[in-house]
């Protein structure tokens, strides 16, 4: 019975993603935005996926003035953009028109940078989350999203 979620799942449609679980107790996981990898946190708690500033020309990003102020992470008010009609692909599952919110990450990196984990691109949040109607194994360390 060892297997029983992930061949539960990948049989209803689903595609597996390894996750690798940080130092600051954190998911990390590999996906690209319009065709360019990067490295994300998985954060069930963010409602937006993001990126940071400096990621606009890595991943190609068209930008929009935000009238949106962006809290979390021990920051409040923190001034954001948005991106439109992005590309998202984590594994095998693939979504076009991701609306993705630009803000500043370096808080966030500098916590991992101290904690001798590697900077992220970015966060995938609640929004992919529940548009792929994702599935956590916490002890297996991965991410099932429906295809």
């Amino acid at each position: 019975m060892e297997n029983s979620l992930s061949t539960f799942l990948l049989e209803k449609g689903y595609t597996r993603v390894k996750l690798h679980f940080t130092k600051t107790n954190h998911f990390e996981i590999k996906a690209s935005i319009n065709g360019v990898k990067g490295l994300f946190i998985l954060d069930t708690g963010a409602s937006n996926s993001c990126v940071g500033f400096d990621a606009v020309d890595t991943f190609k990003l068209k930008v929009k003035d935000s009238e949106i102020l962006a809290a979390g992470a021990g920051a409040i008010n923190m001034e954001t953009k948005m991106s439109k009609k992005n590309k998202l692909k984590i594994g095998k599952w693939k979504k076009n028109k991701v609306v993705l919110v630009l803000f500043n990450l370096s808080h966030v990196n500098s916590a991992l940078i101290n904690h001798n984990s590697k900077p992220v691109d970015g966060i995938i949040g609640a929004d992919i989350l529940k548009k792929s109607k994702a599935v956590i194994d916490y002890e297996k360390k991965y991410l099932y999203l429906k295809l």
